[in-house]
């Protein structure tokens, strides 16, 4: 199998570099850089059929632009600092500590109301 993703219409060998994505609550057609993993519901399209994309009518076609430049590695180191910051545990004590009453369950998930304070917390 090739690593270079080829365009999704058919018979099409030309090597893939505009994702197109359906937004089907707002009828809009997004037309993009090539995503960088390719996902069940995206279409992957080589330039040509990018250039000729056409959308139903009552649509319309958002053509994000493409400068064909891969992320800094600024933007990316300033990515990981973003996501290490979020990994990173609270300080003790600024989490709320949970006195709760569960009232409900579905599956996994419950519903919790807050617990009455009793007199001798106030």
């Amino acid at each position: 199998m090739s690593p270079v993703r080829r365009c999704s219409r058919t018979a099409c060998s030309q090597p893939a570099v505009f994702t197109l994505t359906y937004v089907y609550a707002d009828s809009t057609a997004v037309l993009g850089p090539l995503a960088t993993y390719a996902e069940p519901h995206c279409y992957d399209l080589c330039a040509e059929h990018a250039e000729r994309l056409t959308a139903p009518r009552g649509w319309e076609v958002v053509r994000l632009p493409t400068d064909g430049a891969s992320p800094s590695s600024d933007d990316l180191e300033a990515l990981a600092n973003a996501v290490r910051e979020a990994a990173r545990p609270s300080p003790s004590g600024t989490e709320p500590v949970g006195q709760g009453v569960e009232v409900g369950r579905r599956g996994h998930l419950r519903v919790l109301r807050s617990a009455q304070q009793q007199r001798g917390d106030r």
